[in-house]
């Protein structure tokens, strides 16, 4: 053990002996009655780990080498989510295959991340864009579309004309393309989704089997499912045998209804436009809806929009004409694209039928003296009496709810049903970097899957990367040539690949069985390991990606694949790292690289001052004095076992604490050890269980300095020390293990125990004050009452002093506290 700590010397020689022991390495063994899953969620491998990453992985591997110290058989592994659209465009930048930049950035990657001395099984690497992963990928897909839960269908997109590629609705800004400016359209494109809807239910009352999960993130996945019970109401067209189906959760509100709003891409609204006498107009205002994203169309401050079709709906319950408009704030996919108007109570209707001069009838009246019902400004909360509703006039609404539904469903035209704002799962990608959906075209048998046998279906190497147009598998001149498996005729292979959340929803399966070339996972083996107990991630994953590994767990348990159908038992989601108050960012130039950390103080400091600053749920203020401060406390420790390691290197570990000083240091030794367990394996807090380390190691050298020192409870109190800190500092704690001359790994050593007596105090020290003011402190016998402290104190020769020559005029006492004498 060197007089000085070295902390790189130190990191890599410990690194290289647990990577020649495979001393993470695990398997199943049914003989151990506690296993344990901790999974962080893996990288996308853009090249350099930042931060936030180190938090991340910090946090997890604290937790792993905790539970594997107290005898937890534990899954901690890593790979890589690395299909997606920065590879290609670095290829199309560097004239180089994304395969080529993604591997030199994953091995960059590993270097960092093994640098850092996390306990990953590194065997069990998954790395999404290999064959040997993406073969499962395609063959998962298939049983899916088995199932009924892929098909292909028309639906609008946002398109750019300059870039010739579709655009997600984050990608359109004020209505042009934010890559190139463009002025974005409306194009429709056959593509390919998954049936999550089939799922919504269960994966919203699932939500409730979750107790380990925050509520924030609970609230948004119900939110985005969005699930609704309402009633489905049928409206004549005037003058055309025809009738639109309109959803809403307040029948109740019928007899208001003064207007009609329909999307301008609805199917029916074709229609309504023909023979309209608008029908110019209406062209030219789908045209002009085409250019807007759907964030754009529904935002609540834009100005509202609409065209009149010269078609009129008849209110069901009124008979009167409704004039039907398209309107571009009524997306498709929204209910069944046409929405009834009741301006009196929805702000958005009441600012529609105010620029139009269109009817705004009140039909609840709240009974609230700020809501002047015959003169409406806005519109209000329907909660209330029924009004201008006929035969339900009087009724409480909610009470007319029923009563309207009833009556419509006697007439045939309602019925009771259930909405949601969830959608099925778009995962058509006109991209070359993704996993190649296998399918083929037969003209005679449509849509056929590729045979088992013939599985991967490999991207192709003979493509263009031009950044435009359909995906650059269609550049390929030998790829979509393919054979129908059901005539043997010709067919035409899809050239989309998949959205990369598919990798994604199901890689902590693969990584139970990860070089299985039989099937995706044995059952087995998955049974074993899942479902995943400890989970760890960014609030920023809270609903798609968590929301689709669940459906894909779902699923997977219908199909017998699988015993559970929640994959993730605890969520924890870390704050992000910020500097100067605002995140991490290259732009805003306030970045701190992980390596150059590493470099000049070692991976141990980078991995307590990121566990120490700040709770992991919370957001992380970077600092450079924080960072020093941990080093030094790191040096502290280090010369505090190097200077007792010979004294104590042959003491036994046994010992009673006699005097009050050792009584002082076995009380702070075991209430760090509870302190530590608590925080670590129950709490995550990880600042916390450091400061308690730290008062732990301020005790110790204080202790040693005394002139009688029992030799076996500071012997004792240096081990455990350096046990409680090998989670969090485990390079650094491996070589002062071996300083104090114990064999093995102490990444192996059993977790210590708290000795709950050295808890149990025999005195406390209490203050004395005067007139509020603090004039002493003294150690009485624990467990005083009330009187039998101020008895206690008030015959003490230091309190007398204290009041000699003055009137006592009320005594205060506080039991373990304080006693407070009031003189004058």
């Amino acid at each position: 053990m060197n007089e000085r700590y070295y902390a790189q010397a130190i990191e890599l020689k410990w690194q290289k002996k647990w990577a020649d022991a495979e001393l993470f390495k695990v398997s199943e063994d049914k003989d151990r009655s506690k296993k344990y899953y901790l999974l962080e969620m893996f990288p996308y491998p853009s090249g350099n780990l930042h931060m936030g990453h180190v938090r991340n992985y910090s946090i997890g591997d604290v937790v792993s080498r905790t539970l594997k110290m107290q005898g937890y058989n534990v899954l901690h592994p890593m790979g890589y989510d690395s299909f997606g659209l920065p590879a290609e465009n670095a290829a199309i930048k560097h004239n180089t295959h994304p395969a080529v930049w993604t591997s030199s950035n994953i091995e960059n990657m590993n270097k960092q991340l093994k640098r850092l001395g996390l306990s990953y099984d590194w065997d069990r690497e998954v790395q999404t864009y290999r064959e040997d992963y993406y073969r499962w990928m395609q063959w998962l897909f298939i049983e899916f579309w088995k199932r009924g839960l892929a098909y292909k269908k028309e639906n609008p997109v946002n398109w750019c004309p300059s870039c010739q590629t579709v655009l997600a609705n984050e990608q359109v800004v004020d209505g042009k393309c934010e890559r190139c400016g463009t002025p974005v359209t409306k194009k429709k494109l056959s593509q390919w989704y998954l049936k999550i809807t089939e799922y919504a239910d269960r994966l919203l009352d699932d939500l409730d089997e979750l107790p380990g999960w925050p509520e924030k993130v609970k609230t948004m996945q119900r939110n985005w499912i969005g699930r609704s019970e309402g009633t489905e109401v049928e409206f004549r067209i005037k003058d055309m045998d025809e009738t639109v189906t309109v959803f809403t959760t307040r029948v109740d509100t019928l007899f208001g209804t003064s207007f009609m709003v329909v999307s301008p891409e609805l199917e029916f609204a074709e229609k309504l436009i023909e023979g309209g006498g608008y029908e110019k107009e209406c062209r030219e205002y789908q045209e002009q809806a085409k250019r807007m994203s759907d964030i754009e169309r529904t935002s609540l401050t834009k100005e509202k929009t609409g065209q009149f079709t010269g078609r009129y709906a008849v209110n069901p319950v009124t008979g009167a004409d409704l004039p039907i408009y398209l309107a571009d704030y009524v997306l498709l996919g929204y209910g069944t694209g046409a929405v009834m108007g009741v301006p009196a109570h929805d702000q958005r209707d009441f600012e529609f039928a105010t620029k139009f001069g269109l009817d705004i009838i009140p039909v609840v009246d709240p009974g609230r003296e700020d809501v002047d019902v015959e003169h409406l400004t806005q519109a209000f909360e329907a909660e209330g009496k029924m009004i201008n509703s006929g035969k339900y006039n009087g009724m409480d609404n909610e009470d007319a709810i029923a009563a309207i539904r009833a009556d419509l469903e006697q007439r045939g035209i309602a019925k009771k049903t259930v909405n949601y704002k969830l959608r099925d799962w778009l995962i058509s990608r006109q991209r070359y970097w993704g996993c190649p959906i296998p399918m083929v075209y037969c003209e005679e048998h449509g849509w056929q899957p590729v045979p088992e046998d013939q599985l991967p279906v490999l991207l192709p190497t003979d493509v263009e990367f031009t950044g435009k147009g359909e995906s650059p598998i269609a550049t390929s001149p030998s790829f979509q040539n393919a054979v129908c498996p059901i005539c043997g005729k010709h067919a035409v292979r899809e050239v989309d690949t998949m959205d990369t959340f598919l990798d994604s929803s199901w890689y902590f399966l693969r990584y139970c069985d990860p070089h299985n070339d039989k099937e995706p996972f044995s059952k087995e083996k998955v049974d074993y390991w899942m479902n995943v107990d400890q989970y760890i991630g960014g609030i920023e994953h809270a609903i798609l990606h968590l929301l689709y590994s669940r459906f894909f767990t779902k699923v997977l348990y219908d199909m017998g694949m699988v015993s559970c159908s929640e994959p993730f038992k605890n969520l924890l989601t870390q704050g992000m790292v910020l500097k100067g108050g605002t995140k991490m960012s290259k732009s805003v130039g306030n970045v701190v690289s992980p390596d150059e950390i590493v470099e000049r103080f070692g991976a141990d400091t980078a991995r307590l001052f990121i566990l120490f600053a700040a709770p992991p749920e919370k957001e992380l203020e970077w600092s450079d004095t924080g960072v020093e401060g941990s080093y030094r406390f790191l040096n502290r420790v280090y010369r505090l076992i190097y200077e007792l390691a010979p004294q104590i290197e042959n003491i036994p570990r046994v010992y009673t604490a006699e005097t009050k000083e050792d009584k002082q240091l076995a009380f702070a030794l075991n209430s760090a050890v509870k302190r530590v367990t608590g925080d670590v394996t129950g709490r995550f807090n990880f600042n916390t269980a450091t400061s308690a380390i730290m008062e732990l190691v301020n005790e110790m050298y204080s202790y040693k300095e005394l002139e009688d020192v029992n030799m076996g409870l500071l012997a004792d109190a240096c081990d455990k020390t350096v046990l409680l800190l090998a989670p969090f500092v485990p390079h650094i704690c491996e070589e002062l293990w071996e300083g104090l001359g114990h064999e093995g790994f102490v990444s192996e050593h059993a977790w210590p125990e708290c000795d709950e007596s050295a808890l149990v105090k025999d005195t406390v020290e209490i203050v004395v004050q005067i007139n509020g003011k603090v004039r002493g402190r003294m150690d009485v016998p624990a467990g005083l009452s009330r009187e039998e402290l101020q008895e206690t104190v008030m015959a003490s020769d230091e309190a007398k002093a204290l009041i000699d020559g003055k009137t006592v005029v009320k005594v205060i006492s506080v039991p373990g506290k304080l006693l407070n004498i009031v003189v004058r």
